[in-house]
């Protein structure tokens, strides 16, 4: 089973509201998950703490070989929440 970490929209139309999931690679988007490991809000501001992440479970799942999505490998980036190798979001 190839596990990633990625963002899962909830929220209502034209008000996103995203949880960070690790999820089967198979899954739907807004499918089930194994872990929800934190939210990402982007109706705040960047510098407003928009991305709330478990650090120690996200090193926990990277460890055993879940690779983030490209889009959170940018918002981790972005947000300098974590350091991310740049073949992870392969």
């Amino acid at each position: 089973m190839a596990v990633s970490i990625r963002l899962s929209r909830q929220g209502t139309k034209k008000r996103p509201f995203y949880r960070v999931v690790v999820t089967d690679s198979r899954s739907p988007r807004g499918g089930k998950f194994l872990e929800n490991l934190g939210t990402f809000d982007p109706a705040k501001e960047i510098k407003d703490s928009s991305l709330k992440i478990d650090q120690e479970r996200l090193a926990y799942w990277r460890g055993t070989g879940a690779t983030p999505s490209p889009t959170l490998v940018k918002l981790l980036k972005e947000l300098g929440k974590h350091e991310v190798s740049a073949s992870a979001a392969k």
